[in-house]
């Protein structure tokens, strides 16, 4: 059973159809006072926030946008749970603010009608009344009031209008008693109910009757088997009493849109009076080019490239993210002159700074993108955006939903699956969740750039316009997304199975959005990302600095230098400029190659070792086998590791002219054959473009999911497409060009 809630506290579950402004009135009722989570086993999010007035304190709940409290799996079973009271870890709501669009009554009420039946204190909040007033549409609210008995007050969520009224109005429900409302069924349904009701009862005593008339209309079986498991007979009893409706002229389901609508009906009858406006209105006029399928697409081609030109830009990401970088790097010199050379400072240095900045550097990008999907979503046209693409998604069990959480995972995996909340359906979130680390990020982008100018001929086609380089990576990019179509497509088959949903959305009217609220939203998802996945994403770091420090046997490594570094340090005291500049290049070569053998004796080289025969097929040695161990934190760190491995230094980047000749000229211990060629660069492309190196990655799906089971799932399916994707992408290559 769910916690009582503290007497002083008035808790306010907020609940709503999708586009009525549920969240823009949530963030200005509660302001910043706001926490978020996810409830447990599922990917729902749980959105809290409080504000006091007249003494009285207000906690909210803002429950997840739905047509309907018709539970039909997990994620939806939340809404009508915490409702009810049977939410673990939530308190049962004292009241429930329900928000309508003005605009389109007949549809929103429907809700209001399953709300009543809760029985608790309700109040309705009439958003968008500005829209409503622009399409002719007047409403008698002193009439709907008494009509419905229940107190309704107009707002204007984006303008903040009626919100102090509204404020008002919820703390005054904390003296009214909650009342049962009227069922708007037929009574031989209301007599099943009962029935069914009081059958469950004598199993559970506290079973809500709204869950018993839930389970008599919910034919999809959910229900059913969250509420009596595997229960023959109750499972007959409800198949007779729905023939039985039946054949009485109630079908099940049909008999609750039958009812309800005609329950809505009656309520705005002589309510809402419509008068003649101009023909075509401007949300008409508008989408007659905004869903075209030349003049929406070349706009939805346009306000993507504007997107993401902000998103990935050196202009505005890239400099926010080099204002961070540069503040962690200068952090680590002051730490570098501060402390001496040992554990500590390493620790410091390469484990708590390197995490906390590798984590802070993805923010700048998160939330310039949630800025931007904040703005389509309020203004709505993010629904538009979605119908354009609901027809080549659908081809692979998607919906159109799907299309900017994986375009935008391009550029970052961690904001794209940020994005996929944007989705209701919950196999079409999970599968996008699971698809969207296949697209190529940026971070792929050393790998591949490193690679190619290293072992990619420079070839050039149709005049130079086209490059084999440019070819090789492009096809890292389309590897990715076949890949991801592939297995959105065995995992609609397999263990999320589930048939393509119809792609019905509601296209709400344009209006202006609101900047306070747009803001919010964006903070809320920054620190939402750098307190919730970041943690995961440092201990990684950390776990990741031990694997590559210990152990240390700096003697061993030293000794053979002890000599010649001493006499160097003695001529240093008396070097002219020039002569000093050769002595500290060579000081660092030595520091380089005692860098690397430390590196090589590590647990980190070690498990390279150990894993050599694995890695073999795909053309590796053991030395790639640790880089990409390293890179599991971040893709990128395979150059700064393999930097080390070859007693280049860690300040090595895919520009390194040192590091390409370096990799064109290593050689097998047992031969005088190259480590790398063609045939190991494309297999080593074809592995990070299908693994799973990125442990930020992971921590964001196990945010959204609230769930190990698919990060691990997903890094598990990952690694071993990346694994059989290299060994062939390097079998077949060699084949035809070793041989």
């Amino acid at each position: 059973m769910s916690v009582d809630a503290p007497a002083e506290t008035l808790t306010v579950a907020l609940v709503g159809n999708p586009n009525t402004g549920k969240s823009t009135l949530f963030n200005g009722l509660s302001g910043i006072r706001q926490k978020t989570g996810n409830y447990p086993g599922v990917t729902v999010e749980k959105k809290h926030g409080s504000f006091m007035h007249k003494g009285q304190k207000v906690t909210l709940i803002d429950l997840p946008g739905t047509y309907s409290l018709a539970p039909r799996s997990p994620d939806e079973m939340v809404t009508v749970d915490v409702l009810l009271g049977r939410q673990s870890d939530e308190a049962k709501p004292n009241a429930v603010l329900v928000i309508v669009d003005a605009s389109n009554l007949e549809r929103n009420l429907y809700i209001v009608s399953q709300v009543k039946e809760l029985g608790l204190p309700t109040v309705v909040a009439l958003n968008m009344s500005d829209i409503a007033t622009r399409k002719g549409i007047t409403i008698d609210t002193k009439k709907l009031k008494k009509r419905l008995g229940l107190p309704i007050v107009v707002t204007q969520a984006h303008r903040r209008d009626g919100l102090d009224k509204l404020r008002d109005t919820i703390v005054s429900l904390a003296d009214r008693p909650g009342k049962q409302s009227d069922s708007p069924f037929p009574p031989e349904f209301c007599e099943k109910v009962d029935e069914l009701h009081a059958k469950l009862q004598q199993e559970n005593a506290e079973t809500p009757r709204y869950l018993a008339e839930r389970l008599l209309l919910d034919t999809s079986g959910y229900l059913e088997k969250e509420l009596i498991g595997g229960g023959e007979s109750l499972h007959d009893w409800i198949n007779e009493a729905r023939e039985e409706l039946s054949k009485a002229g109630q079908p099940v389901p049909a008999i609750e849109a039958i009812s309800r609508y005609q329950w809505v009906q009656k309520s705005l009858e002589g309510i809402v009076t419509r008068e003649k406006v101009a023909e075509g209105s401007f949300t008409d006029r508008l989408d007659k080019i905004l869903t075209n399928r030349v003049g929406g697409a070349i706009f939805f081609i346009l306000i993507m490239t504007l997107m993401f030109q902000a998103v990935f830009s050196e202009a505005i990401a890239g400099n926010l993210t080099a204002l961070i970088e540069g503040a962690f790097n200068q952090l680590a010199d002051g730490i570098d002159a501060e402390l001496p050379d040992g554990a500590l400072k390493s620790l410091i240095n390469d484990g708590v700074i390197a995490g906390v900045g590798g984590v802070l550097t993805f923010l700048p990008q998160i939330c310039i993108l949630f800025f931007f999907i904040a703005i389509l979503e309020d203004c709505g046209y993010l629904s538009r955006a979605a119908y354009l693409m609901d027809r080549l998604f659908s081809k692979v069990g998607l919906s159109g939903k799907s299309f900017i959480p994986l375009l935008s995972s391009f550029g970052c995996a961690i904001p794209g699956i940020m994005a996929a909340r944007v989705i209701e359906n919950r196999r079409d979130r999970l599968i996008t969740i699971l698809v969207a680390p296949l697209m190529s990020c940026s971070a792929r982008m050393p790998v591949y750039v490193l690679l190619t100018s290293a072992f990619i001929p420079p070839t050039t086609y149709l005049g130079g316009w086209i490059g084999l380089q440019t070819l090789v990576m492009l096809s890292m990019y389309l590897v990715g997304i076949f890949a991801a179509v592939c297995v959105a497509f065995i995992l609609r088959k397999t263990i999320l199975p589930g048939e393509t949903p119809p792609f019905v959305m509601e296209l709400p009217s344009y209006k202006f959005p609101s900047i306070s609220g747009v803001l919010m939203v964006m903070l809320e998802k920054g620190w939402s990302f750098v307190r919730r996945a970041g943690t995961l994403i440092f201990a990684m770091s950390i776990v990741i600095w031990a694997l590559s420090y210990f152990p240390r046997d700096e003697i061993a490594a030293t000794a053979p230098f002890a000599e010649e570094v001493l006499t160097i340090q003695n001529k240093l005291a008396t070097a002219d400029p020039e002569e000093a500049t050769k002595l500290e290049a060579r000081l660092g070569v030595i520091q380089h190659t005692i860098d690397g053998q430390l590196l090589r004796g590590s647990f980190l080289g070690r498990a390279g070792q150990v894993i050599e025969p694995v890695v073999r097929p795909l053309g590796w040695d053991w030395k790639i086998g640790s880089a990409a161990i390293a890179s599991f934190p971040a893709r990128e760190v395979i150059i700064s590791t393999m930097g080390v491995l070859y007693n280049l230094g860690s300040e090595q980047t895919e520009e390194s002219v040192e590091l390409k000749e370096k990799l064109q000229n290593v050689k097998w211990p047992e031969s005088e054959r190259n480590v790398f060629n063609v045939p190991v660069a494309l297999s080593i492309m074809v592995f990070f473009a299908l693994c799973a190196q990125c442990a930020a990655t992971l921590a964001v799906i196990k945010r959204e999911t609230n769930s190990w089971h698919w990060p691990i799932f997903t890094f598990t399916y990952m690694t071993v497409l990346a694994y059989l994707g290299a060994m062939i992408t390097y079998q077949v290559s060699a084949a035809f060009l070793l041989n």
